[in-house]
C-alpha cells in the first residue's frame, strides 16, 4: 500500500498502533500518517497518539480501521479521516490528496534555499544537493527556523523560546546538542551552514 501511495507523488507513513509509532513518525517528515487500527476498542493509547501526532507534527491523521469498530469512533478522537478495512488504493489516494489539499500541504511553492541546501515546507522535507536529509522533527524545527532568518544571531535562550516554547523546562545545552547533529548531517568538507558566534549563539549564514 505503501509504495502505490508513494507512487502517486504521495510521501507517507504507514504505521502500527504500537509504543514505537509516535517515535517512528518524528524521525520522518512525511505530509500525512496513515495509522493500522487492529483492536475492536478504540484504546486510550491510540487516541494519545493522535493527538501527540497532530500538536507535535502538524500534519494529517487517517486512521484505518476494521468495520467492527465503527461503532466505537466519535468525534473526540483526534484524526481527520478514517477509512473502512480491507483496503483499496485508489480509495485511500483519493482521500488522502483531498486530506492534503485542504490543509495546504500539497503543491506548495514554499522553498528556502540556503546554497545546496533546500527546505521543501510543503513536504516538510530537507536535501543537500539533490539528497535527501533524514532529520529529527526538532532538528527540522530548528534548521527551519535558522533558515528563515538566515544572516541573524540567536542566543541559546532564544533558540529555546522559539523552536521548544517558553514552558520548555531543559537546559540551552539541548540547543548545542541539535545545532552539533544538524551540522553532522547538512555539513561536509565542502559545505558549512551553521556558523557559532562565540558569547551569543548561532546563525544560518548567508549566501553560502
Amino acid at each position: 500500500m505503501s509504495s502505490e501511495i508513494t507512487g502517486k507523488g504521495l510521501t507517507c507513513s504507514v504505521a502500527r498502533n504500537d509504543e514505537n509509532t509516535f517515535e517512528q513518525v518524528m524521525g520522518q517528515v512525511p505530509n500525512l500518517v496513515l495509522i493500522h487500527v487492529d483492536s475492536l476498542s478504540i484504546s486510550l493509547g491510540f487516541r494519545n497518539l493522535c493527538h501527540k501526532i497532530r500538536q507535535e507534527k502538524h500534519i494529517p491523521v487517517i486512521a484505518l480501521i476494521p468495520r467492527e469498530m465503527l461503532n466505537n469512533l466519535d468525534s473526540s478522537i483526534d484524526i481527520d479521516d478514517f477509512i473502512v478495512k480491507p483496503l483499496d488504493a485508489a480509495e485511500v489516494i483519493t482521500r488522502a490528496k483531498r486530506i492534503l489539499q485542504q490543509t495546504g500541504n500539497m503543491n506548495s511553492e514554499q522553498i528556502i534555499k540556503c546554497g545546496d541546501l533546500v527546505i521543501d515546507l510543503a513536504r516538510c522535507e530537507v536535501s543537500l544537493s539533490d539528497r535527501l536529509i533524514t532529520l529529527t522533527f526538532k532538528e527540522y524545527q530548528l534548521l527551519k527556523f535558522l533558515a528563515n532568518n538566515q544572516g541573524k544571531v540567536f542566543t541559546r535562550q532564544e533558540l529555546l523560546d522559539k523552536v521548544w516554547g517558553w514552558d520548555y523546562y531543559g537546559g540551552d545545552r539541548t540547543v548545542d546538542v541539535h545545532i552539533r547533529r544538524l551540522r553532522s548531517k547538512i555539513e561536509d568538507s565542502t559545505h558549512t551552514f551553521i556558523e557559532t558566534v562565540r558569547n551569543i549563539g548561532y546563525k544560518l549564514r548567508e549566501n553560502v
